[in-house]
């Protein structure tokens, strides 16, 4: 092979962040080289990057082979000691072309391929200019890094350290870098997004950034969210919800249970009653909004009750979207040292809400046939809607926004025919 590429887990920040690794790779001069950019939020995530990382050099056996990402940085001496790794590179370190050019040659110790840093000693986020993201019509810009917040499952602010935000000017400039490239819609991303701007001068709010993009960037079609804690949502996010269409009707919300006692274990800050009344109150500010949401199968202690408790919490909010995750325990976290339920407990009881999760998608799609819906169309032949639900769209151009009459679905996306209003 030539030139450089990546191999991306995770989140969609880890998307933004592996086009930054290109680019800086390339500044650098690496060639012949593959990066892994991994994901540590289950084990299982650790899992599939170790056998892309078998399976690469397999397939490639000359070239380089990189492992960076948040996976690297909590668990480098697993990748380092990987014989089919040459170089290990912090979260900090491989968003700066300095740490291509000072790579170890081939064939040194597990100790000579590290270069991870204390990410807790990170106190700053550097914006970071891309022109494209490559493989996606939505762009994604990062707006924050890190977390301030301890919750006992998670092993991620070991992996991206403390809070730290991008000032607001250089976001906007992103945006407006990102508008000019062809981009109709914007995805702002972060670790614990609505924890932005609590360490800058004025302490600005995610809500209020988000209004000065729409503000100064009118050519901004669509501008999204990629995940929010709810309990964080300030006045400004209330504002957009209520009063600006060009805001998407969609949130995806972080609530992991549904039982107040398994929150009080995972050291979450809402409540059960917090998330219904966030929810009761979006939806009487925009009454199309639709709900996606992170839930916890199987946390240790959970009861049979507590996991009830879980599955009516999803069914009484409407959650479209259910991205359900069995417990997986992360060494080094406080719930790795509670009482941990059986596997097959886990399994049964994530197949359980996932079981949920579909009847809910199901009762969402049925509700949106014979609706009008404005679709932003992607790469694939697919496209979505403005509450974020796919919808199959043969033939038309990516990144037409296009309206629709959403005709059917097939259980998994919804089908259209072309309304009489024009692309856009």
């Amino acid at each position: 092979m030539s030139g450089v590429e990546v191999i991306t887990f995770g989140c969609r920040l880890n998307t933004y962040e592996s086009e930054v690794m290109r680019a800086e790779a390339e500044k650098a001069g690496l060639n012949n080289a593959i990066l892994v950019n991994t994901c540590a939020v289950t084990g299982e995530a650790v899992r599939q990057a170790r056998q892309a990382i078998r399976r690469a050099r397999r397939d490639n056996p000359h070239a380089r082979i990189i492992v960076t990402g948040c996976a690297a940085q909590t668990e480098k001496q697993t990748f380092a000691e990987m014989a089919e790794v040459d170089a290990v590179l912090g979260n900090e370190e491989k968003l700066t072309s300095a740490s291509y050019r000072s790579l170890p040659d081939f064939g040194v110790s597990a100790e000579e391929k590290l270069r991870v840093n204390d990410i807790m000693s990170v106190r700053h986020t550097a914006p970071q200019m891309v022109k494209h993201i490559d493989g996606h019509v939505r762009a994604f810009i990062q707006v924050q890094n890190g977390c301030d917040h301890r919750c006992t499952f998670c092993i991620i602010p070991y992996g991206r350290g403390n809070s730290r935000s991008v000032p607001m000017g250089a976001v906007v400039s992103q945006a407006r870098n990102l508008v000019e490239s062809g981009y109709r819609e914007i995805v702002l991303t972060g670790v614990d997004a609505t924890s932005y701007g609590g360490d800058l001068p004025g302490e600005p709010t995610l809500g209020l950034l988000a209004k000065t993009l729409l503000k100064q960037i009118p050519e901004i079609r669509r501008l999204r969210l990629s995940s929010i804690d709810s309990i964080e949502a300030d006045a400004h996010l209330m504002d957009l919800i209520a009063d600006e269409p060009r805001f998407m009707p969609h949130l995806h919300l972080s609530l992991q249970h549904g039982d107040d006692m398994i929150l009080k274990r995972m050291k979450r800050r809402h409540s059960r009653a917090d998330a219904i009344r966030f929810i009761d109150d979006v939806r009487r500010l925009r009454p199309e909004m639709s709900f996606g949401a992170d839930m916890i199968a199987g946390f240790p202690t959970e009861t049979d009750t507590m996991f009830e408790n879980a599955v009516s919490l999803a069914e009484e909010a409407a959650i479209a979207h259910l991205h359900v995750f069995p417990y997986s325990p992360r060494p080094g976290t406080p719930a790795a040292r509670m009482p941990q339920l059986d596997r097959a407990l886990i399994k049964e009881r994530a197949a359980r809400l996932r079981a949920a999760g579909q009847r809910l998608h199901q009762a969402h799609l049925d509700s949106m046939i014979g609706t009008r819906q404005w679709l932003l169309v992607e790469n694939n032949g697919l496209a979505h809607t403005e509450n974020f639900t796919l919808v199959a769209a043969p033939g038309l151009r990516p990144r037409d926004l296009v309206q629709v009459e959403i005709t059917s679905h097939n259980g998994k996306h919804l089908d259209m025919q072309l309304a009489a209003a024009d692309a856009a």
